[in-house]
């Protein structure tokens, strides 16, 4: 039934959020950088089979080779400082 499917949905989402949210302050914690859009993408990478140290080091080389601002979207530009 359709109406089963929604609420169903809704609990998936909110789990979801949820879990970004904790990642995220983890991610804060150990000044990760990344920010809950970012968190996102290497949750799913991972989930798909990308090997995590694979997708560390390569955020890492990344970083280096354009700086924090241009991997991180210039979050630090556009946030309080």
């Amino acid at each position: 039934m359709p109406g089963d499917r929604a609420p169903s949905q809704d609990v998936k989402r909110k789990a979801a959020r949820e879990v970004i949210d904790i990642l995220h302050e983890i991610a804060t914690l150990l000044n990760t950088q990344l920010d809950r859009q970012q968190l996102s993408y290497c949750v799913s990478l991972i989930e798909n089979g990308v090997n995590p140290e694979a997708l560390a080091k390569v955020i890492r080389e990344l970083r280096e080779e354009y700086g924090t601002d241009s991997v991180d979207g210039g979050a630090e530009e556009t946030g309080a400082r």
